[in-house]
């Protein structure tokens, strides 16, 4: 029968789940655990008073003396995914404990080895990413309530108090945002081989309307982060050992390799949904973007980059929009260009107030004796004054990416 000839293929080319995406949360992790089982003890106890012990310089001696545990009795990906959390916290804070002038050489192996094994088993890097900072650290305080900034909290903190919890939480809200706009890609992708245009035009306004969402939701950076502390207080923390003054030779990992290893800092470059948006619109960034970009598939997730890959081969959108002469089709690709254009336009916004604006005015701040206590809250950091947290020169690339991203319009 040639009605069950067609159920042989598969309906819609990507399967979310496949990719470990969720149809509710997108790329967060659902519900993410709040607690390791008891042998992990350690590790927990440390990572609940990381701000204080940074703080109190205190951080690096308790690290020292922690037992080294095996990872053996971590089981299934959501206990791999906090011990990452967690084990990325402790790392972020014992190497910038004391500022970018007083950075270590060498990761103890009582932290390095487990850290390892995890980045291991999880194929993300031994570095805190956006995949562990906002993927999966976050928990409603009612577990019944409403996935909103008021009943959402963090699991592991850093320094920087409300405005670091601000920072992650609306950053999860973004991600949160463009979850229509996961599915869409689906439902395009499966109805350009279906023919079916209808459903095609749907998804490009479900997609539009997904990344007009993020934006919106990106707005609230200004109502929750001071400008101020996220420059003098939290960037440091979100810094890495590759591409940075402040730490040219990297990080040795103890126990792991003799030799030291270079790994970018956090950045919203490892947000699997703006690659998969870009990949989907047939957006070509220019070589050297393009190459960062691609590096920072290797920050996320193996199931999430591996979702923007088969993305990537897949039937081309725009290709199909061009050749089927659809006017309709036509201005609903052009609305997601427009949409997501005017998102990186947007970002690039917040970066000039919480990177450029705010690092003018901490210069005065480095000519003066600490201040306050802690090791970066006096003594604004200097190394990645105009680069971005995972090492590209922030304004040159955000601008390069917004534009290129403008350049895939369809013209009429």
């Amino acid at each position: 029968m040639e009605a069950s000839d067609d159920t042989e293929e598969p309906p819609l080319p990507l399967a979310l789940t496949k990719f470990q995406v969720s149809e509710e949360f997108g790329f967060l992790l659902p519900d993410p655990l709040t607690e390791l089982p008891a042998p992990y003890g350690p590790w927990m106890d440390i990572a609940h008073e990381l701000p204080q012990l940074i703080m109190s310089h205190q951080l690096r001696s308790h690290v020292h003396q922690m037992p080294q545990l095996s990872t053996q009795h971590l089981r299934g990906r959501e206990e791999l995914h906090l011990a990452h959390l967690v084990l990325s916290f402790i790392t972020m804070g014992y190497v910038w404990q004391e500022g970018e002038e007083g950075t270590v050489q060498v990761l103890p192996r009582n932290l390095a080895v487990p850290y390892w094994e995890v980045s291991q088993a999880l194929g993300l890097p031994p570095i805190l990413s956006h995949a562990d900072f906002v993927l999966a650290n976050w928990r409603r305080k009612d577990p019944s309530g409403p996935l909103e900034i008021e009943n959402l909290d963090t699991i592991i903190t850093l320094p920087g108090g409300e405005s670091l919890r601000g920072f992650i939480l609306v950053t999860l809200l973004v991600e949160k945002a463009a979850v229509p706009g996961i599915k869409a890609i689906i439902q395009a992708l499966g109805a350009i081989l279906q023919g079916d245009e209808e459903t095609l035009h749907r998804a490009l306004e479900e997609l539009a309307g997904a990344i007009k969402a993020m934006s919106e939701a990106l707005r609230r950076m200004h109502d929750y982060v001071d400008p101020e502390v996220f420059y003098t207080v939290i960037r440091i923390f979100l810094s890495g050992w590759k591409d940075n003054p402040a730490m040219p030779h990297g990080l040795v990992y103890e126990g792991v390799s003799p030799e030291p290893m270079a790994y970018s800092g956090g950045s919203a470059a490892q947000s699997t949904v703006l690659h998969a948006f870009d990949e989907l619109l047939g957006i070509c960034h220019r070589e050297d973007s393009a190459a960062f970009l691609h590096r920072m598939r290797d920050y996320m997730p193996a199931p999430h980059r591996a979702f923007v890959e088969e993305i990537q081969r897949a039937v081309s959108l725009k290709q199909h929009v061009l050749s089927s002469g659809d006017a309709r089709l036509r201005a609903a690709f052009n609305r997601c260009v427009s949409a997501l254009t005017d998102f990186r336009s947007y970002h690039i916004t917040i970066v000039t107030k919480y990177i450029a604006i705010a690092a003018a005015k901490a210069k005065p701040g480095r000519a003066e004796p600490r201040a306050r206590a802690g090791p970066s809250v006096g003594k604004p950091p200097s190394a990645l004054e105009a680069k971005g947290t995972g090492g590209s020169h922030i304004f040159s690339f955000l601008k390069s990416i917004r534009d290129t991203t403008r350049e895939g319009m369809i013209s009429a």
